[in-house]
């Protein structure tokens, strides 16, 4: 399927593509999880590895985020291009062509999370600081992670997913429809997952299904349902929101961009690098939990940073249920604070805003942990602290990210390590 085809067929970011799986193939040890899952736990991928052995499997058409500065990651890279050309000669795929997948995927926990698979278009989407396109990303996006990672993406032959874009879909018209006709759509796979991933059901979606679909998203976000929605007018339209994957979209639209830079004049709205595989999930999935990220702070004197805060916050131990607050722990002693002043529509703001500027001026380190636990247990050592951060709901994503733009980088984290998406499906991008 070529671009102009797609474009002329989707009313909206998200639509059909030619979908590659692999045929005859053990999907037990095709499937891996998301390349940017246990980077400080380069023993999970040596496990995952040795559970492949020689078999076909998406390990050896990805690079693990563990592996990315490391210094054989060029040989890797090479190696992964290689793969990907001798799956595509050896005949591995069988291509699905203008078509999406339904998917639904039983995590570590046993809650099951429905998806649909298809592409975007990436004109559509704008990682940049203060955008209003139709796809947005939910957090701030760090320039310099994108560099390392489009070494992988220059040059492949495929694209292999795992970003997860969100909808606001209350009323549950577009997935969970398709969802309700599974029994009358083809089963594409149906396998465990490697290494306590849970397990996952794939069904294609076709034909008629695609334009209701189509429809569906279409209706979902029009002007106004979208006015209706949040209580406001005269607002460029939010349909596509981040979830997971972040730097993985933004990596593959710099790419495009770069191909567009290097043949000026040509007309590259037909090249299947302009848009990127995703699976879009509704906020409203029963399985779809946000936690919070906390934050360490090592290498700090902790009185001043704690006085400084006072002052920019207006913190205060007299905490009111309207006031954003956060637990600050140090030297073993816990103490709860609000924030008179805040400068964002969420505490994570207000209290990263302020870190970034502070450890700037000040020196300091910062780390992104997500058990409490873990964060009491490195505060205790000198010059360190952690600040506890409240789960943030589910339903502030998509007015936070309307009014402010982007949240802070490690606002929230939807579900463990192991219930992030694993890669099956596939598409060719050059």
């Amino acid at each position: 399927m070529k671009g102009d085809f797609f474009v002329k067929r989707s009313s909206t970011a998200f639509g059909a593509a030619d979908i590659l799986l692999p045929d005859n193939t053990d999907m037990s040890k095709w499937a891996v999880v998301a390349c940017d899952q246990f980077t400080s736990q380069p023993e999970y991928w040596e496990d995952a590895a040795n559970i492949v052995g020689d078999a076909p499997s998406a390990l050896k058409l990805i690079l693990p985020e563990a592996y990315l500065e490391s210094d054989d990651s060029e040989k890797r890279i090479g190696d992964i291009r290689k793969t990907m050309d001798e799956y595509l000669a050896k005949g591995i795929f069988k291509e699905y062509k203008d078509s999406m997948i339904y998917i639904e995927r039983t995590d570590s926990t046993g809650k099951v999370r429905r998806g649909l698979v298809g592409m975007i278009d990436l004109e559509q989407y704008d990682f940049r600081k203060g955008s209003t396109s139709p796809v947005r990303a939910t957090e701030a996006t760090v320039a310099e992670r994108i560099p390392p990672r489009l070494k992988v993406r220059r040059g492949a032959a495929l694209e292999l997913p795992h970003i997860m874009i969100l909808i606001d879909d209350p009323e549950k018209t577009v997935i969970e429809k398709i969802g309700a006709k599974k029994d009358s759509l083809e089963k594409l796979y149906d396998f465990t997952l490697m290494k306590n991933g849970g397990s996952i059901k794939g069904y294609l979606v076709s034909g008629n299904d695609i334009d209701l679909c189509d429809k569906a998203l279409s209706d979902l976000g029009s002007r106004e349902n979208f006015e209706k929605r949040y209580g406001i007018k005269d607002v460029p339209v939010l349909l596509y929101a981040m979830g997971d994957g972040n730097h993985s979209l933004a990596t593959a639209k710099e790419y495009y961009e770069e191909l567009k830079r290097e043949n000026p004049g040509k007309d590259m709205s037909d090249h299947p690098a302009r848009y990127a595989l995703a699976e879009i999930v509704n906020l409203h999935s029963d399985a779809l939990e946000f936690e919070a990220i906390h934050r360490i702070l090592t290498e700090i004197d902790t009185d001043k940073l704690l006085s400084e805060m006072t002052a920019e916050l207006g913190l205060t131990e007299n905490v009111t249920d309207d006031m954003q607050s956060f637990e600050w722990v140090c030297g073993g002693v816990s103490k709860t604070y609000g924030i008179s002043k805040p400068t964002s529509n969420l505490t994570v703001g207000s209290v990263q805003s302020f870190l970034d500027g502070y450890l700037k001026a000040n020196g300091g380190k910062i780390d992104y942990i997500h058990g409490a636990d873990v964060v009491k247990r490195l505060a205790s050592a000198q010059g360190s602290a952690g600040i506890l951060l409240p789960d943030m709901g589910k339903e502030e994503l998509f007015p936070t990210v309307i009014k402010d733009g982007a949240l802070p980088r490690k606002t929230f984290s939807m579900g463990h390590a192991e219930d992030k998406r694993y890669y099956v499906e596939a598409r060719k991008i050059k």
